[in-house]
C-alpha cells in the first residue's frame, strides 16, 4: 500500500482527516490516524469495532479530535453493512477535508 506524503495532504486552509488501515481484528480494525492543518500535523491511532465503537488515541485540539472521532465512528458503523453487501468491511483509507467553518480551525 502506498503511503501518501505529508506535503500532498497539508491543506492551505481547513483540515484533512486521514485514517489508514493498519490491522484487521476479530470484529474490528486498527487505523493510523492523522489530521493535517496548514500549521500542524497530529497523529495517533484508532481501534474501531463493528457497530460504531471507537477508542481514539490522539493529541489534537478538541474540535479537530471530535471530528476525527466522528469520522472513525461512521467508518465503524458502516463495516457490518459493507460486509453484508459482500464488500470489505474496513476500507484501506478514509480521507476527508473540512474547510474553514466546517469543523476545522
Amino acid at each position: 500500500m502506498r503511503l501518501t506524503s505529508v506535503s500532498e495532504l497539508t491543506p492551505t486552509e481547513g483540515a484533512r482527516f486521514l485514517l489508514e488501515l493498519d490491522a484487521q481484528l476479530d470484529g474490528g480494525a486498527v487505523y493510523r490516524v492523522a489530521i493535517y492543518t496548514p500549521d500542524a500535523t497530529y497523529a495517533g491511532r484508532a481501534t474501531l469495532a463493528v457497530g460504531g465503537g471507537v477508542e481514539l488515541v490522539l493529541e489534537a485540539p478538541a474540535e479537530l479530535r471530535e471530528h476525527m472521532d466522528m469520522l472513525a465512528k461512521l467508518t465503524a458503523r458502516a463495516a457490518d453493512k459493507k460486509r453484508s453487501d459482500g464488500m470489505p468491511p474496513w476500507p484501506n483509507r478514509v480521507l476527508r477535508w473540512r474547510g474553514p467553518g466546517r469543523g476545522s480551525e
